[in-house]
């Protein structure tokens, strides 16, 4: 006696042709059931009904080649992420600097079952304790996760250290760390304080650290123990106790990694598929290594500005997706209206390097809007002028006149007395170097402009508007491609939860899609084509 399966048709029939078929490859929440046509043998595929055995001669129904259970966009990522930081999603809203991602960004973020970091990089401690005063007010009662984030300053190590103790104090969770090169004592001491044992034996860790990385030799330390070196010196200064430091040799500095691909802002243009699969097979050698109890977690940012390219990070492994730039023309971004309809109106080629503020000496560069904005060219101004020359007293007249009139609009003494007054209060110690060194001092002066250019942004300041400086990455033009004539296209309404669930929605849609075709269903191309839609949460 042989016995095969056979897919009963409930209230709905199956599928066959190529419209019927992608409106049931759409539908993830339900079982799916690849069936044979009893005339052809075509593959179709079928929604509800029962499975049943046949024997022997038994037609009913349609041979069953293939079934799937239902897939939710909260399964995307697996549940070590969710299960972490107690979310229902595993996606995050990055940490945009300069407070572009707001505290109602993070709080819109938490009440919607994501995670948001408040962009804390950039802004002075008083502005970032009164976001933190908002945030922990509205969400902390509630039991919600968030983050905030933690910015490599080398140019200013005592305000990365401020910002540490801040953080410490608030009691604040989770941290971003991004755009570092290497360990620094305080993000040492912020990952491995409140480091105990359970009563089962287990280390617990009161602070979660991502560290935001886009290179295997930056990875490596994150995904490592702390050195002991900065442990024991941690311990002698008393910012650790002698068990937070034996703790932190058993568990990674950070238990999630954010891979950064072609992004807005800090960024080394890697593509995705190029450097996801790297950084996986670096954690699995440090995890062979040190034989961590709890895997490290990998997740993905840089260039997610579609279902398609969510659906890709997750296929690659990545534990959680981090977005950016899309983040940025939401009506919840500290951007102001006229940025982010520049940003609205950007295409895929519509962004650029240009120098970075925070790290113009080190000839850093950041990924920029290009279109409607001249702050890329004039960046590289100054850059060249500041390779070139060793004082601001040694750039020839001409030059001069033209940075005042152009690029500054005010007197660079006008310019040097703004200055003044900014790193008296944020950094005296940047104003004692520059009166060493005249280069420095230069430095600071065309670091204004970079600087500024972001707050005008912020700001919308209407005369500023050729250097705004927005960062930006291609994802920015895939999203407008894809939002185009959908409710998503108009800036208006563009949040940052519809534009979450649009592109886990999507990218849930697309992952059935692909997950039929490779069971031999001739899937449509329509089926990969995810339009948005208005969610209600």
């Amino acid at each position: 006696m042989q016995t095969t399966l056979r897919w009963i048709p409930g209230s709905e029939g199956p599928a066959f042709g190529q419209e019927e078929l992608t409106l049931l490859a759409a539908r993830v929440r339900e079982p799916a059931y690849i069936i044979r046509s009893g005339d052809n043998g075509a593959f179709g595929l079928g929604l509800g009904g029962s499975v049943v055995p046949a024997v022997n001669g038994d037609v009913s129904g349609n041979p069953l080649a293939a079934m799937l259970p239902a897939l939710y966009p909260e399964w995307l990522g697996g549940g070590a992420f969710t299960q972490a930081h107690g979310v229902r999603f595993a996606y995050i809203a990055g940490e945009m600097a300069n407070g572009i991602a707001t505290a109602r960004m993070v709080i819109a973020m938490a009440k919607a079952g994501m995670l948001g970091f408040f962009g804390a990089a950039g802004l002075p401690l008083d502005r970032v304790q009164a976001n933190l005063d908002v945030i922990q007010a509205e969400l902390d009662p509630l039991g919600l996760p968030w983050g905030i984030n933690l910015i490599h300053t080398p140019n200013e190590p005592a305000m990365e250290e401020h910002i540490v103790d801040l953080y410490l104090g608030r009691g604040v969770k989770r941290v971003s760390a991004s755009a570092f090169m290497g360990l620094t004592p305080s993000i040492v001491r912020y990952a491995c304080s409140g480091l105990t044992l359970d009563a089962s034996g287990m280390i617990r860790r009161r602070n979660h650290l991502f560290a935001k990385i886009s290179r295997p030799e930056v990875a490596r330390p994150f995904m490592s123990p702390a050195p002991e070196k900065i442990l024991a010196d941690l311990v002698k200064r008393g910012l650790l106790t002698a068990e937070e430091a034996r703790l932190a040799a058993y568990v990674p500095l950070a238990e999630d990694i954010t891979v950064e691909a072609d992004s807005g802002g800090h960024t080394d243009n890697r593509p995705l598929t190029a450097l996801f699969p790297i950084i996986m097979r670096l954690r699995d050698d440090l995890q062979q290594q040190y034989r961590y109890a709890s895997p490290i977690r990998v997740g993905a940012s840089g260039g997610l500005g579609t279902p398609a390219a969510v659906a890709a990070a997750f296929a690659l492994g990545a534990a959680y997706v981090m977005t950016g730039s899309v983040n940025q023309s939401a009506i919840e971004s500290g951007l102001s209206d006229e940025g982010r309809a520049m940003l609205a109106t950007a295409g895929l080629a519509d962004v650029i390097m240009a120098p970075a503020a925070d790290m113009f000496e080190q000839g850093v560069k950041v990924q920029v809007l290009k279109h409607g904005t001249l702050f890329s060219s004039r960046g590289f101004q100054l850059l060249d002028l500041y390779r070139s020359y060793n004082r601001i007293e040694d750039l020839p007249e001409n030059v001069r006149l033209k940075l005042e009139k152009e690029v500054f609009q005010a007197s660079l003494e006008q310019i040097w007395a703004d200055t003044v007054r900014f790193f008296e209060k944020r950094e005296p110690g940047q104003l004692e170097r520059a009166a060493r060194e005249p280069k420095h001092k230069m430095a600071l002066i065309f670091r204004w402009y970079l600087g500024k250019a972001s707050r005008w942004a912020i700001d919308g300041t209407q005369e500023r508007k050729l250097d705004y400086q927005i960062w930006c990455g291609p994802a920015m033009g895939s999203f407008n491609a894809w939002a185009a004539g959908s409710f998503l296209e108009q800036p208006q309404n563009r949040t940052v939860v519809q534009i979450a669930c649009n592109l886990l929605e999507g990218a849930a849609v697309i992952t059935r899609a692909q997950q039929l075709r490779s069971y031999g269903l001739p899937v449509p191309a329509q089926a990969f084509d995810y339009k948005p839609r208005m969610f209600q949460l």
